[in-house]
């Protein structure tokens, strides 16, 4: 009965300590935006990003002919982002692996596509680079005019999936694009741009 006893605790043992490894290893996502205010965030020159009741709002008017960005102050590479838009006009986008440039779009690099129509939403564009990586499957389906939808990027080292309210739109396996680079936020220029964004959290992957 002794021997048992201990074996049994040793395997409960050894369930625990599997447990909290797991917990600790790429399991928790950390918000990016605190819903007070642009913490952690640079808005680049075109358009207006503000935050009202816990929600990001960037607006622009067709005059505006630069890319408006709200940039992320820091760089990632391996990462799972989740968060929620609601494009009301225009077209917009969630850059990643992206770098800035002396340019009317300010960054260059990956965009997971946003636009108030759902035509093109949860596809991959590379802003000064290939032009459309992968268009959307089953984006306009899956996309919720007027609404909040939720969005999920997913990048480890050249494997990029992306997904709009549960549907895969996009995956690559073996890309060759960037592997690291800052995230933005896009209002699009020479639009009139009514966007919406919140829940935007991160788990970076190793």
């Amino acid at each position: 009965m002794k021997t048992k006893s201990i074996s049994i605790k040793t395997l409960i043992g050894i369930l625990i300590v599997s447990a909290c490894l797991y917990s600790n290893d790429e399991s928790t996502f950390v918000r990016m935006f605190n819903g007070k205010d642009l913490t952690g965030w640079t808005a680049l020159p075109g358009g207006n990003w503000e935050v009202k009741n816990g929600i990001i709002i960037g607006s622009s008017t067709a005059a505006e002919e630069r890319h408006g960005m709200l940039l992320s102050n820091h760089q990632f590479s391996d990462f799972e982002v989740q968060l929620e838009f609601k494009a009301l006009s225009g077209n917009s986008g969630f850059y990643f692996r992206a770098e800035r440039v002396k340019h009317a779009v300010s960054l260059a690099g990956f965009q997971a596509e946003i636009d108030a129509r759902g035509i093109s939403a949860g596809g991959l564009y590379e802003t000064l680079g290939r032009g459309w990586v992968a268009k959307p499957s089953a984006a306009t389906k899956a996309f919720k005019q007027n609404q909040w939808n939720k969005m999920t990027v997913r990048a480890v080292g050249r494997h990029l999936v992306i997904h709009l309210n549960g549907t895969k739109t996009v995956e690559l396996k073996n890309d060759s694009g960037r592997l690291k680079g800052y995230f933005g936020l896009q209002l699009h220029g020479k639009q009139k741009m009514d966007v919406a964004f919140r829940n935007i959290r991160i788990k970076e992957l190793k």
